[in-house]
């Protein structure tokens, strides 16, 4: 190397956390390479929530535009830009199937394809490695709190279809999670 040679820049980090740093000093490169890693997880979890590819992939091409606006407040203390994205296609996607303009009316078959995804969670549940935190502390819940939490999270489904899917009132189910995700946040701590 020569004394003339021009400093290299440094070497970015090919993480989705260091993708998110990146993006906050401006970095479009970081963006694609970002979007090309998480998009497609992305899309299936808003597609849990949503239900309907056209409507999971604006989800989260919003949530990118959002992720890119705000990358500067990204905190990496404050957990991983894989949670940050996730958290905010999942809003994304909830405000979508709130928005009355995009309510849809379903059939008797599909209203019963709901009460299948109470075997998809606990299939979720089953697929924990035994010696998981999480399997753990799922598993010294009571059952409907265990249920109500895994229909919500790990199916997508809201707090109305999670009570019809459970026949339980819906201040109970919301109850239920609250107290579940309290317990959780306290056995996992």
């Amino acid at each position: 190397m020569t004394a003339h040679a021009m400093p290299q820049e440094p070497m970015l980090d090919q993480t989705p956390d260091g993708w998110m740093l990146a993006m906050a000093r401006g970095d479009r490169a970081a963006f694609a390479a970002l979007f090309e890693a998480e998009a497609g997880r992305l899309i299936a979890i808003a597609r849990r929530i949503v239900r309907r590819q056209d409507l999971a992939e604006e989800a989260v091409q919003d949530g990118f535009v959002s992720a890119w606006q705000s990358a500067a407040r990204f905190d990496p203390q404050r957990g991983s830009a894989r949670a940050w994205l996730t958290t905010i296609v999942r809003n994304r996607a909830l405000n979508l199937i709130r928005n009355d303009a995009r309510l849809e009316f379903h059939d008797a078959e599909d209203v019963a394809a709901i009460g299948d995804r109470a075997c998809d969670a606990m299939a979720a549940l089953n697929q924990l490695s035994d010696r998981d935190a999480l399997k753990s502390c799922l598993g010294a819940l009571d059952e409907p709190k265990r249920q109500a939490i895994l229909l919500c999270y790990v199916t997508g489904l809201d707090h109305g279809e999670v009570a019809a899917t459970m026949k339980a009132p819906l201040g109970t189910v919301k109850s239920w999670i609250r107290r579940g995700v309290i317990a959780l946040q306290e056995c996992l701590s």
